[in-house]
C-alpha cells in the first residue's frame, strides 16, 4: 500500500471519529453540497490551471539551473574531492528525478486543461446554436404557407407574361423572306463562280516557235583560243632557250 493510500485512509478514520452531532453535520453536509453543486466556473478552472503550469514552468527553469550548477561542482572535485563530486551527481540524480515528474504533471494539466477550454467552447457553440434555432423559429411562426404559394405564383404567371411582351415587341416586321431559298440562290452563284474559274484555269499559255540559240560554237571558240595560247607558249620557250 502506497503512503498516499494510507494517509487518505488515516485522514478519513480521524474525521470519523471526529464527527460532530447530527444536526450539525447535516447543516454542514447541505453547505458542502451546495458548494461541490455550485464549483468553481470553467474560466476559474482554467485560469488556475493555468497558473499551476506556469508555476511548474518556473520550477522546471529553477532545477535545469541547479543540475548545470551540480554538473560544474562534479566536474571540479572530480580529481581533487572525490565526495563532493559524488554528493554533486547524486543532488543532480535527484534534481533530475523532480524534472521528470513535473514533465508528467505539466503533460496532465496540459490535457486537463485543453480539454476543459474544448468543453467551454462546446458548450458555448450550442448555446448559440440554441440561440438562433429560437431565431429561426420565430421568423418561421410569421410566414403563411399559404401566401408563400400564392406568392410564386403570381411571380411565375408574371414571369409569362413578361416572356409574352419581350417576345411580341422583338417580332419584326416587313417583309419575311425564305432562308431556304435565299441559301439555295447563294449555293448557285458560288457554283458559276467555280466553273468560271476552271474555265480561266483550262486556257493554258502557247508553246514558243522561235529555235533557243546553242551554246555549242562559243565552246568552240573557247577551245580554239585555248590551242592558239599554247601554240604561242612553245614559240616563247623555244625562242628562250
Amino acid at each position: 500500500m502506497s503512503k498516499i493510500s494510507k494517509m487518505f485512509k488515516v485522514s478519513s478514520s480521524s474525521s470519523s471519529s471526529s464527527r460532530p452531532s447530527s444536526g450539525s453535520s447535516s447543516g454542514s453536509v447541505s453547505r458542502s453540497k451546495h458548494r461541490s453543486r455550485s464549483g468553481p466556473s470553467p474560466q476559474e478552472a482554467i485560469n488556475r490551471l493555468r497558473e499551476t503550469e506556469s508555476m511548474l514552468t518556473k520550477k522546471q527553469e529553477y532545477l535545469e539551473s541547479r543540475i548545470e550548477q551540480e554538473i560544474t561542482i562534479a566536474k571540479k572535485n572530480g580529481t581533487k574531492n572525490k565526495r563532493a563530486a559524488l554528493q554533486a551527481l547524486k543532488r543532480k540524480k535527484r534534481f533530475e528525478q523532480q524534472l521528470t515528474q513535473i514533465d508528467g504533471t505539466l503533460s496532465t494539466i496540459e490535457f486537463q486543461r485543453e480539454a476543459l477550454e474544448n468543453a467551454t467552447t462546446n458548450t458555448e457553440v450550442l448555446k448559440n446554436m440554441g440561440y438562433a434555432a429560437k431565431a429561426i423559429k420565430g421568423v418561421h411562426q410569421n410566414i403563411d404557407l399559404d401566401k408563400i404559394d400564392t406568392l410564386m405564383q403570381d411571380i411565375t404567371e408574371q414571369q409569362e407574361v413578361a416572356q409574352e411582351i419581350s417576345d411580341a415587341i422583338s417580332k419584326p416586321f416587313g417583309d419575311q423572306f425564305d432562308e431556304d431559298e435565299l441559301l439555295a440562290e447563294l449555293a448557285e452563284l458560288e457554283q458559276e463562280e467555280l466553273e468560271e474559274s476552271m474555265k480561266n484555269m483550262g486556257r493554258l499559255p502557247s508553246v514558243p516557235t522561235t529555235k533557243l540559240p546553242s551554246a555549242r560554237p562559243s565552246h568552240l571558240a573557247t577551245s580554239k583560243k585555248r590551242v592558239e595560247d599554247d601554240h604561242d607558249m612553245k614559240r616563247l620557250s623555244a625562242w628562250a632557250s
